[in-house]
């Protein structure tokens, strides 16, 4: 038996159909494609971090609920008794646990274009995913496809980005109310560029079928790889009976507890970037043949002339500027390309150089 063949009878067509997640490889270039916080920590506070650490027993499996993180995180988004929350080793995770709890032959629902997570592990479990493309003028739902979808599909599960990812915009807080009340499934709403979207939240609307996801990787903490779901009692429950024990290890719990005690430090650095992103969208819209949609997360999707997205991309990775090349997705994305916020002088060094692959 060829190995090809060994392979193709071993797993399951829906994982063989499958293309792996591609991450760039970053080194040695001003990183702007993967939403990242630029600033690291003051030198003191690192220094009490580590010292945090020095209790930490890496001898001893951590506490599986992670209940002194868990009480800090429900506390500091006043979260009432009627609900409960969930860690996962990053959003992704997550997602994996409310795809898995599915019947084999569920429905999922989401938006195109979203976070491609929502896509891949819902193929990845052979459920049936249907992506209901955005608005063309605005990246808005449109809502009499979403509820058509709804009724034709009858989703066990709706994920909505707030904002989106990757255009970056918050939908119509009315159409989302609109789309909860017609679902019979569960409707996540990912809420993971909070920090950045001037207190646009759902969070204090979970409900029986709607639950909140976040995680702390946008505020600075992506290295630490933390998400956490909110909602009932009862449904969180059942997620907790499929994740793997001891899913959050002892030094990412003690780290986030610690950095949420420091809060002040990342809500300036969060406000520095807010401050950036305006600078960026103005520059890039005084560009000409640029146009960039106006965004409530840390990064903004631009478009430039046409068919020249993978030309200009390339040009800014020969000038050591990384960022995301969107335009391959196709459809409301072609001609697109995708830049994280970073420092003042990251920043700048991107706007030089897209100046100069405009100008070639």
């Amino acid at each position: 038996m060829s190995k090809s063949h060994f392979i193709h009878t071993l797993f399951r067509p829906e994982v063989l159909a499958l293309s792996a997640y591609h991450v760039a490889n970053a080194k040695g270039f001003i990183k702007l494609d993967a939403m990242e916080n630029p600033y690291t920590w003051p030198l003191p506070l690192k220094d009490q971090w580590l010292n945090c650490l020095k209790d930490c027993e890496v001898n001893r499996y951590p506490d599986p609920q992670a209940h002194t993180l868990s009480n800090t995180l429900k506390l500091r988004n006043q979260l009432p008794e009627s609900v409960d929350i969930l860690l996962g080793n990053g959003s992704d995770e997550i997602i994996q646990l409310l795809l898995m709890a599915l019947p084999p032959d569920s429905h999922v629902l989401s938006t195109t274009p979203s976070f491609v997570m929502y896509k891949q592990i819902s193929d990845s479990l052979g459920l049936h995913y249907h992506g209901v493309s955005l608005r063309e003028d605005n990246f808005d739902l449109d809502l009499p496809a979403m509820l058509q979808a709804i009724e034709q599909h009858n989703p066990a599960v709706i994920f909505l980005a707030y904002p989106n990812n990757p255009t970056g915009n918050l939908f119509d807080e009315k159409a989302i109310e609109r789309i909860i009340s017609a679902a019979k499934g569960l409707v996540i709403i990912d809420e993971a560029y909070e920090p950045f979207a001037n207190k646009a939240s759902f969070m204090h609307k979970v409900m029986h079928n709607v639950l909140i996801m976040r995680t702390v990787s946008k505020l600075g903490l992506a290295g630490l790889r933390l998400g956490y779901i909110v909602g009932e009692n009862e449904i969180i429950a059942q997620l907790h009976k499929i994740r793997l024990p001891y899913n959050i290890n002892v030094l990412t719990q003690a780290s986030v507890q610690f950095a949420l005690e420091n809060h002040s430090v990342f809500e300036e650095q969060t406000n520095a970037i807010c401050v950036e992103r305006t600078v960026m969208f103005n520059t890039l819209n005084a560009l000409d043949g640029i146009c960039a949609y106006e965004s409530a997360a840390n990064f903004i999707l631009f478009k430039v002339p046409e068919d020249n997205a993978s030309q200009i991309f390339e040009s800014l990775k020969s000038q050591g500027v990384l960022i995301k090349n969107m335009s391959p997705q196709g459809g409301l994305l072609r001609d697109c390309l995708r830049v994280t916020v970073g420092a003042p002088e990251e920043n700048q060094a991107f706007l030089n150089a897209l100046k100069t692959a405009l100008n070639h």
